[in-house]
């Protein structure tokens, strides 16, 4: 018998090894799927964050682009995806725009915020506006006034229609009562590019995916869409403060799981990325580097963040309406 006890005992040990290593999780790398190309504002804090996390799971974090549609494509698929843990999605307010823009236009939108669950807020920055160093314009007051002198003379790119690149420019000309003319690229990064190439008169980005331009002289920043300027860019007004209070936006960066994910993961992934956000001389300090304030919000907070936010795009889209 007590042989029998004995060589059971060391079956379940055998038995539950591989048991219990299957439940560690990560037990493979992670892909965090960004839904915009590369070089646009989710891009840089989501490869920082990508870097933090190797050395908390030391598992490799993989990075995916999945441009298209104003980040639409991207984001149905990672709401698709297997609810594994194993596919996370960094995303900015087109989680929010873009469905609420689909109502607007009547039409069935392939995912909503119920389709995910949320992790961590990274970042929320306002939205800088800026043209190429050598535009006529100095000023903000002086680009509304070419505006309004010569309606759809001036142009803009952005990641496509009620973007987070596209609404704050949209609100922008609201609250001023001017039009541009917008032209829609496949993400921020393309129409960075764009002005920096004399393409376009304008687009809009997070201080973080413009400050080496604007710092380099690149780049001339001429407006911001918070209610208070910018740290790195103190000399650059807000919206608000030249009266046009309409036109407050924030540009933030959070981490989703899809919506199914099992509790025991969605737990364990905020916990590990509050300390890849805490670490020595982790994602905090390499945002600082870029001129950027981290937010970092969890769960209850995050939630309370977007039902905040969720409110401010759906009146901004009531207000401006259907637009290209």
């Amino acid at each position: 018998m007590k042989k029998f006890s004995l060589l059971l005992c060391c079956f379940g040990m055998l038995v539950s090894g591989p048991v219990l290593a299957q439940t560690v999780f990560p037990s493979k790398p992670v892909s965090i799927v960004v839904p915009f190309p590369p070089g646009g504002a989710a891009d840089q804090p989501t490869r920082l964050m990508g870097q933090a996390m190797n050395n908390v799971w030391k598992q490799p974090t993989v990075i995916l682009t999945r441009p298209g549609a104003g980040g639409a494509i991207g984001t149905a698929a990672v709401a698709n995806a297997v609810a594994d843990g194993y596919t996370v999605l960094a995303t900015n307010p087109s989680l929010l725009i873009l469905p609420e823009a689909d109502r607007l236009f009547g039409r069935t939108s392939t995912f909503d915020r119920s389709s995910f669950v949320p992790l961590a807020l990274l970042v929320a920055d306002p939205v800088v506006l800026v043209v190429k160093a050598d535009a006529p314009w100095k000023t903000y007051q002086e680009f509304i006034a070419d505006a309004r002198a010569n309606p759809e003379k001036l142009t803009y790119g952005s990641s496509g229609a009620y973007s987070a690149s596209h609404l704050p420019i949209e609100m922008l000309a609201n609250a001023a009562g001017v039009k541009f003319r917008h032209i829609s690229y496949s993400g921020g990064g393309p129409a960075i590019l764009a002005v920096l190439g004399g393409h376009i008169s304008a687009t809009a980005s997070s201080p973080s995916a413009l400050s080496a331009q604007i710092k380099a002289g690149s780049l001339r920043a001429l407006v911001t869409t918070g209610a208070k300027r910018v740290a790195a860019l103190p000399d650059v007004p807000t919206a608000v403060e030249l009266g046009y209070k309409d036109a407050e936006f924030y540009i933030w960066i959070g981490l989703f799981a899809p919506a199914k994910t099992p509790d025991a993961v969605v737990q364990t992934l905020r916990a590990d990325i509050q300390k890849a956000v805490t670490m020595d001389n982790g994602f905090v300090q390499s945002m600082s580097k870029l001129g950027a304030v981290p937010d970092y919000r969890t769960a209850t907070a995050f939630d309370e963040f977007l039902n905040k936010d969720a409110e401010r795009i759906k009146a901004t889209l009531l207000r401006i309406g259907k637009v290209d």
